[in-house]
């Protein structure tokens, strides 16, 4: 086998490996394991989640075809909550759990690594829930399923950018092999998977310019924001607080496109 075959196998033995990290969608046998690819799979993870974007917009296309734009919003949510086995909403939860309840870093660090979910967690996953839903809900059906595509790569990027600048401060976990030196190349594919959906859905005008630069911006900001409550409450990441950014950003993404909508309450 050639040097550039090896490695394009190489590259998707990589995805593959993200691939069954980050969803319940089975990969080919071939693809084998090794618990060192883990250290370079998140340089997919934005791809991972086109994938993961592109099927919650084909149920939500199916769905509206039959159904009330609200009723698809919920069939698509509940499709994309299904392939990831609410790996990121779980996060999310564990996060609201640990940094509400939790006063020192030792007792936010234990809080978080408990499976049980508390009142700050169940409180928070379902306001974030049901706003991502009413988001979604609100958006003419070809900016949904548009929008879909966008905040599903662009918000793992985000949470990807937790590992490329932020130390993992768990000594074991499952996310440690993901969490470990990502490199400015690594990210800077990671940033092509999401790149190049955004620049496809703007050339060929299924979102406005601007509604791109503004979701990219706000997911930069949640993800930002996110990071410094991380190191200022934990001094860094695990992988409940990659989650919790992914999801927050996802969130801003569909405010932002929204936003641009022009469908503001007081207009």
């Amino acid at each position: 086998m050639s040097q550039i075959a090896a490695t394009c196998v190489f590259q998707f033995r990589l995805f593959f490996i993200a691939l069954q990290f980050f969803t319940r969608i089975p990969i080919p046998r071939w693809v084998g394991f090794d618990s060192a690819w883990l250290h370079h799979a998140s340089r997919y993870f934005p791809l991972v989640g086109l994938l993961v974007g592109a099927i919650a917009a084909t149920v939500y296309w199916a769905a509206a075809s039959v159904w009330p734009a609200p009723v698809a919003v919920l069939l698509s949510t509940a499709a994309s909550i299904y392939l990831t086995g609410a790996f990121h909403e779980d996060g999310f939860a564990d996060m609201c759990d640990g940094f509400g309840g939790g006063m020192t870093r030792e007792r936010v660090m234990e809080i978080m690594k408990d499976s049980r979910i508390g009142t700050y967690g169940a409180v928070g996953i379902t306001l974030l829930v049901a706003l991502k839903c009413m988001l979604l809900a609100m958006l003419e059906p070809a900016m949904a399923i548009a929008s879909l595509l966008l905040a599903h790569p662009l918000s793992r990027l985000a949470a990807a950018a937790l590992i490329w600048r932020l130390d993992y401060v768990r000594d074991e976990g499952k996310a440690k092999p993901l969490g470990k030196d990502m490199t400015d190349t690594e990210f800077l594919i990671a940033a092509c998977g999401a790149a190049v959906p955004a620049a496809i859905l703007g050339a060929a005008g299924f979102l406005p310019w601007l509604s791109i630069a503004l979701a990219t911006a706000f997911a930069a900001i949640a993800a930002t924001w996110m990071g410094a409550k991380c190191v200022r409450r934990i001094g860094g990441f695990t992988g409940d607080c990659l989650g919790a950014v992914q999801q927050l950003s996802e969130v801003a993404i569909y405010l932002a496109v929204l936003a641009c909508a022009g469908q503001a309450a007081l207009v």
